[in-house]
């Protein structure tokens, strides 16, 4: 009988398969408004949208205590290192209307997020 591998080779080529990544970012908004900020959102859409190993983007808003950002999913670490690595991320980390900005990388437990339906 041919052996299928053990469990502990199973689990960690599993998780290689599936090593989605995280990234959380927040900031308030200087000098411009919600409705201003929508408007580039609109047009940066496209750009977050071809980001190379991006699964989804979520975009956030709290105008109430002026909190906006995002909810990035990864396919994978190089898909966020390329990510933080790019033009388009430089852009935003110094556009002057974002001030307080913090960015948070996370790795996914991949468990409970399939039986949350996350996956």
């Amino acid at each position: 009988m041919k052996s299928e591998g053990t469990r502990t080779e199973k689990t960690e080529i599993m998780f290689k398969e599936l090593a989605m990544q995280a990234l959380i970012i927040n900031f308030n908004l200087d000098g411009i408004t919600r409705s201003d900020y929508e408007g580039v959102c609109n047009e940066l859409a496209p750009a977050f949208a071809s980001v190379p190993g991006l699964i989804s983007k979520y975009w956030l808003a709290d105008e109430a205590n002026n909190t906006y950002g995002g909810i990035y999913l990864f396919q994978d670490q190089a898909a966020l290192d390329g990510y933080l690595a790019s033009e388009l991320f430089a852009g935003v980390a110094d556009n002057p209307a974002f001030v307080n900005a913090t960015a948070k990388p996370f790795s996914i437990l991949e468990g409970p997020t399939r039986v949350t339906r996350g996956m």
